[in-house]
């Protein structure tokens, strides 16, 4: 789950984010509880309508990986 996007939502509802941002309330919540990543432009559309950055969205799932020797 993501608690910092419930925090940013604030008083508005699922319905209500989702409505502004153009997906259905079930999408928005997939997003919300982490069983779904937006793409960049979702992304950078939610974060418009919250008033954060859009990377935060790309941070919390950074990970890190090895390349395999040749």
């Amino acid at each position: 789950m993501r608690k910092w996007l419930v925090e940013m939502r604030g008083e508005l509802t699922q319905e209500q984010v989702a409505k502004q941002i153009g997906i259905s309330r079930g999408a928005y919540s997939n997003i919300e509880n982490g069983k779904r990543d937006p793409s960049v432009s979702m992304a950078k559309r939610i974060a418009s309508v919250l008033g954060f950055d859009w990377m935060l969205f790309f941070q919390d799932d950074c990970v890190e990986t090895k390349q395999k020797p040749a």
